[in-house]
């Protein structure tokens, strides 16, 4: 579904990734983790095409994207989450995953609005408040769910767990577990035994460069690895 060819990517005249690559397969969830300024937001950046990588390729569903405008990409399957969630505040919650909503991809189901309010009782209960009005889980959730109505077949979560409670980081873990049918879902975060516990596999990014990949399993048990590259 993704695979993310050695691209290198610039803040300006700071190489920010170099040489980066990784892959996910359809209906997967794939964790990349680091600690604060790794290059995890760069990486999502980078593939959605909000900051191109200069050089590399990423091909996405056997096309190379990389370079392409940002709404191309998401007209193509590519759903963003980003870190700071970006809802229309002035929008209704039902508003707000109306102007997002693109049409069924083949061979899933389709994301309509009723099947967003079952997989978020919460938001159902909220459809007519604003955005600006929720709490940041609500939000959070909103920013998904929104992605979501573009019926995206590759899902790039930015931080989901930022600044939210241990009670909302856990409903929002069962939330993404239950999305990995048939999407591909690639969870950016600094919070390893949040991503650890709902990702098949992991990259470690440090730098930006992958400094170790394998399962969540291996990754939880080697101590080196988080020692050096994830602790805070």
């Amino acid at each position: 579904m993704l695979d993310v060819r050695d691209i290198h990517v610039y803040y300006g005249d700071s190489h920010v990734l170099q040489g980066l690559s990784l892959r996910l397969e359809k209906g997967e969830i794939v964790s990349l983790l680091g600690r604060n300024g790794a290059g995890k937001t760069t990486t999502m950046r980078g593939i959605a095409g909000y900051n191109p990588p200069r050089s590399g390729r990423v091909i996405f569903d056997g096309e190379d994207i990389g370079g392409r405008p940002v709404y191309e990409n998401v007209r193509r399957g590519v759903g963003i989450v980003p870190e700071d969630r970006r809802i229309f505040p002035g929008l209704t919650v039902e508003e707000n995953l109306e102007v997002a909503e693109l049409p069924p991809r083949p061979g899933l189901e389709p994301w309509t609005l009723e099947r967003i309010f079952e997989a978020f009782p919460l938001l159902a209960s909220l459809r007519r408040r604003r955005g600006g009005e929720l709490s940041g889980g609500e939000q959070q959730m909103l920013a998904i769910a929104r992605a979501l109505a573009g019926n995206p077949r590759l899902l790039l979560l930015d931080e989901p767990c930022e600044g939210l409670a241990p009670v909302i980081v856990e409903l929002l873990g069962e939330i993404i577990t239950s999305l990995g049918e048939g999407v591909a879902i690639l969870l950016a975060e600094q919070n390893a035994r949040f991503a650890l516990r709902v990702a098949r596999r992991g990259y470690v990014i440090d730098k930006g460069r992958v400094r170790f990949e394998g399962t969540s399993e291996e990754l939880s048990s080697n101590v080196e690895i988080q020692q050096r590259y994830l602790a805070v």
